[in-house]
Order: structure tokens, then C-alpha cells, then sequence
């Protein structure tokens, strides 16, 4: 018998004084029997890091073959981010790349680590395609205060992330590397 996913409902403030966004969002997250807490934790960051009108948690999740782990479409149903999570193979990031205006990739991983798997390989607009990580232990100790159900505050000002889940109160710069 299959394991079924786990729901986390999240009630976030979000405000992302860099971008002038302020949103108040009500998320349910399924939590694939194989995804870590880490890897759920960093896709609800670049949820909200990049938020922005259509944007979405694919259909598919982390089994999803086809789409990222997060996405944006305009009204007529273009994809207008590509937003990976972890470490993504350069096919995914390629193909995102040819498809989407915007790809960017959000690691929990050692990005020195994510970089080196990337480097060389056939990655369309590698150059503009950012990879950002946090401080090291910064997701772990998130990750650990998640719950079934969270109230999560947001806030971003000139790079640095400050963060409250549950709580727990935590903040980490937010570090851009470039895979080009």
C-alpha cells in the first residue's frame, strides 16, 4: 500500500519590503512521503520569496517530472516562473529555462555542492539564472518547528530574511550565486 501525503496548513504574513509586496495567504502544502520537512520547509520559502499574482505549488509536487516545485502563470495560463527547490538536474533547469522568462532555484543543500553538479552541462540562459541558499543551519532549525498547522510571518529588507514560525523566531541573509 502507497503512502498518501501529509497536509501542513500555513497562515503566513508575508512582507517583502525590497519588492513593496505585503499579502496575508492561507497555504495547504502536501508533504510527499519522501520529501524531508528541509525540502518542504525551502519550497515554502521560495513560495514566498517569489510571490507574485498566479503563482503556485505545481499539481505534481516533488514526484512532478514535468513542473517545477513552484510556478507562476499569467492570466492566459503561461508559466512565467520556473522556481526549482533542492538540486534540480540540468535537464529540468534547461528545459525551465527555454520555456519561462524567469527560472530561479532555491537550495537547503550545500550550494557550493549544487553549483559543481550544474557546472558544464547544457543549461539555456545559465548566466541569469539565480541559486539561492540561506545561512547554514537556518533551514534545519525552520524545518524543526513545523507543525501540522503553522502561523508563519515573513519579512525580507535588503537581502536578509527574518522569519517566525510558530514562535520560533529565526533570520538568514539570503545568498544569491549565479549558475553561469
Amino acid at each position: 500500500m502507497a503512502l498518501s501525503a501529509t497536509v501542513y496548513t500555513f497562515s503566513v504574513q508575508l512582507a517583502l519590503v525590497d519588492r513593496d509586496v505585503y499579502r496575508e495567504v492561507e497555504l495547504r502544502v502536501a508533504r510527499h512521503p519522501s520529501e524531508t520537512a528541509e525540502f518542504m520547509l525551502t519550497r515554502l520559502m521560495a513560495y514566498c520569496l517569489e510571490y507574485r499574482e498566479g503563482i503556485a505549488f505545481s499539481d505534481g509536487g516533488v514526484s512532478s517530472t514535468a513542473e517545477p516545485a513552484v510556478l507562476a502563470r499569467d492570466l492566459t495560463g503561461r508559466r512565467t516562473a520556473w522556481i526549482e527547490v533542492g538540486a534540480p538536474d540540468a535537464e529540468r533547469v534547461h528545459r525551465g529555462s527555454r520555456s519561462t522568462e524567469q527560472v530561479a532555484i532555491y537550495t537547503h543543500r550545500e550550494p557550493a555542492k549544487v553549483l559543481a553538479q550544474l557546472a558544464g552541462k547544457r543549461i539555456h540562459r545559465a548566466e541569469s539564472i539565480p541559486l539561492y541558499s540561506f545561512d547554514p543551519g537556518f533551514v534545519e532549525s525552520a524545518a524543526a518547528a513545523i507543525e501540522r498547522r503553522n502561523a508563519v510571518t515573513v519579512s525580507v529588507t535588503e537581502g536578509q530574511l527574518y522569519l517566525d514560525l510558530n514562535g520560533t523566531n529565526l533570520d538568514t541573509a539570503i545568498h544569491e550565486h549565479r549558475l553561469g
